[in-house]
């Protein structure tokens, strides 16, 4: 599984990010090998995070790929003050059952020594 992180700061977010916003939110689900998705707004930094996970590289890029998503890179400058994406392999997750499955994600058992190291 990957999963994949997009750190933003914004400016002025007019209907047009918002339309854009939804339309590859709408893509991202609609692709094959999309796991689940989770937001964050960090209100002390004012920065936002928008996390999607994927079941193999193949369909991460896809989503990169999809027009909506080339037309937001493009555009970008014009809503946010900086953006950061981190791709990463996950290992593995663990925890109880009701974030895992809100989140769609499958969880897997942690190594008894993780588990006692919390």
């Amino acid at each position: 599984m990957y999963s994949s992180t997009f750190i933003f700061g914004t400016k002025d977010l007019d209907d047009e990010f918002h339309q854009l916003d939804k339309t590859i939110a709408e893509a991202a689900k609609s692709l094959p090998g999309y796991l689940g998705e989770e937001a964050w707004e960090n209100r002390a930094t004012g920065l936002f995070s928008n996390v999607y996970y994927w079941d193999s590289l193949e369909a991460l890029q896809a989503l990169m790929q999809h027009p909506a998503h080339l037309q937001a890179k493009a555009a970008q400058a014009r809503w946010l003050d900086g953006y950061h994406v981190v791709i990463s392999e996950v290992i593995r997750t663990y925890g109880n059952a009701e974030l895992g499955h809100r989140m769609n994600v499958p969880a897997s058992t942690a190594p008894a020594d993780l588990h006692a190291a919390q």
